[in-house]
């Protein structure tokens, strides 16, 4: 071996370890701005301004004891009621607006696997077979007036190309990142949309117990007006009554028939749209009627500090804004250059039975350099794009938190006044059953006509529905409570980005009839 040979080896050796030193340092670069959470709306105080903590001397609905205490799990089972439990599981497994959300967050899962693909070389084979005859008249020989035949050739070729484009400014772990931040926003939308679901069904199922117990007072009322009929018709008849109070007799009756077919009309509904969310068809599915009065059970509420960690709709703002933060960071790669590393080889022969000859051999190897010089500041536009995005992002995620406060005071004082309003309606009819049953004697003696009976006993009847209204509305503030306050989730239950970048299974993905 001569010495320029050996100073050739040595100086191929140093100059691909330095490529790899290079390389080395340059893909460990990651253009764009590092994130940070953003600052969210909190508070210090130690309970919530409208929880009853602050409201002990009123009687009524209590919060649950002790205030740090916080909803776990499976939320609707602090009503007791077996039947809400069974259809909560129905919907949980069944609700297929549950289903799209779970397939948008399976979708963004793959769409992790597409980002990574990018850090892999992409290799390629192209056989072929070729076979030409070039034009005789393309020599500069032409003797006696003619060129030279043509040639006829054939080419059989197998090429393998390989090209990779190293990372070297971030740009694809950026790619990758945002990817599994937005997978992360879709398992928190996933979250929201179950409990969405789940709070409507419970609002709809103690909707159908209050039609329930309003169509047991509607009956009871029917059966009270058609007796007063029966009894104000056979005094006229025998000459006892007149027949103005046999008029407002059947007046009174009809307006109660009218108010029960309203209620059932209403309970079907319900019934209707509870088959939906259970995923059952309406026409097969019924809920057997069941009157009851119901109380709304305390509420435990957690510390205000932590409501922003226990609200899925928080967590999916937040994971919206990482997930910009990492577009601005795709944005920055977008002002470095691509260098792309590409490798070809192959065999090719005029004949097949030499294709596979060691003369057939055919390689290049070789870097390339891509850099936009200029695109009319195309790439400036796009960054200040995407930080405004990110901007809007920010202000959505502190608007969301201020929402969720907002959400739980709104529900806290409505259910504690639900409460309160109760206690004084249950005093109301007690004075106008009293009234009714006054009234009743005076016309049953002759001193009152009997408008004054149909009068005491609309009265009474009001005050019977307000009351029904009153306690199913405590009721549904009660779920609306737990719902604002993130149902039984909270932030742990968030998957991790390691963890939403995990393989899937094929069959997960498979069509579904």
């Amino acid at each position: 071996m001569t010495m320029s040979a050996e100073g050739n080896r040595r100086e191929g050796k140093l100059a691909a370890a330095a490529a790899l030193a290079l390389l080395a340092l340059v893909s460990g670069c990651n253009v764009g701005p590092k994130y940070h959470p953003p600052t969210a709306p909190a508070s210090t105080a130690p309970s919530y301004k409208e929880s009853t903590v602050n409201f002990q001397d009123q009687d009524g609905w209590k919060v649950a004891s002790p205030q740090e205490a916080a909803i776990r799990g499976n939320w609707w089972e602090i009503f007791n009621e077996a039947e809400l439990n069974t259809l909560e599981e129905q919907l949980n497994t069944n609700n297929q607006s549950i289903q799209v959300s779970y397939q948008n967050y399976m979708a963004a899962r793959a769409t992790i696997d597409e980002a990574r693909a990018q850090y892999w070389p992409t290799v390629s084979a192209n056989p072929s077979w070729n076979r030409s005859r070039s034009s005789a008249n393309t020599s500069n020989n032409t003797s006696n007036g003619g060129g030279t035949s043509g040639s006829t050739s054939s080419l059989w070729a197998l090429p393998i190309d390989v090209s990779w484009t190293p990372d070297f400014w971030g740009k694809i772990r950026n790619q990758v990142r945002e990817a599994e931040y937005t997978a992360q926003a879709n398992a928190a939308d996933l979250a929201l949309e179950k409990l969405s679901m789940q709070s409507s069904l419970a609002q709809f199922y103690f909707e159908i117990r209050g039609q329930d117990q309003l169509i047991v007072i509607l009956n009871a009322t029917v059966k009270a007006d058609q007796e007063a009929l029966d009894a104000t018709q056979g005094s006229y008849d025998t000459g006892i009554g007149d027949y103005i109070a046999v008029v407002q007799a059947k007046s009174a009756l009809e307006s109660a028939k009218v108010s029960q077919v309203s209620a059932g009309l209403l309970r079907a509904q319900y019934e209707h749209a509870i088959a939906m969310l259970v995923g059952k068809v309406a026409t097969d599915f019924s809920i057997p009627m069941k009157p009851q009065i119901y109380t709304a059970p305390p509420v435990p509420l957690g510390l205000p500090s932590k409501l922003a960690e226990r609200r899925p709709d928080v967590a999916a703002a937040e994971r919206t804004v990482a997930a910009e933060n990492a577009t601005i960071g795709v944005g920055y790669g977008a002002f470095f250059p691509d260098v792309t590393l590409s490798a070809s080889g192959g065999l090719e022969s005029s004949l097949f039975k030499h294709l596979f000859d060691i003369a057939s051999r055919t390689w290049s190897v070789g870097p390339s350099v891509s850099q936009t010089l200029f695109n009319g500041w195309l790439y400036r536009a796009e960054l200040h794009q995407f930080e405004a995005q990110y901007n809007a992002d920010v202000a959505t995620y502190k608007q969301t938190v201020l929402t969720a406060f907002q959400q739980v005071e709104d529900s806290l004082v409505a259910t504690r006044n639900d409460s309160q309003q109760i206690l004084h309606e249950q005093e109301a009819i007690k004075f106008a059953q009293q009234s009714y049953d006054l009234e009743k004697q005076r016309y049953d003696t002759g001193v009152d006509p009997y408008i004054d009976v149909v009068t005491a006993q609309t009265t009474l009847l009001g005050d019977q529905v307000t009351l029904n209204n009153l306690q199913v509305q405590e009721m549904l503030s009660a779920v609306q409570l737990v719902q604002a306050l993130g149902g039984g989730w909270d932030v742990a239950q968030l998957p991790t980005p390691k963890q939403t970048g995990e393989k899937v299974p094929s069959s997960t993905y498979k069509m579904q009839q």
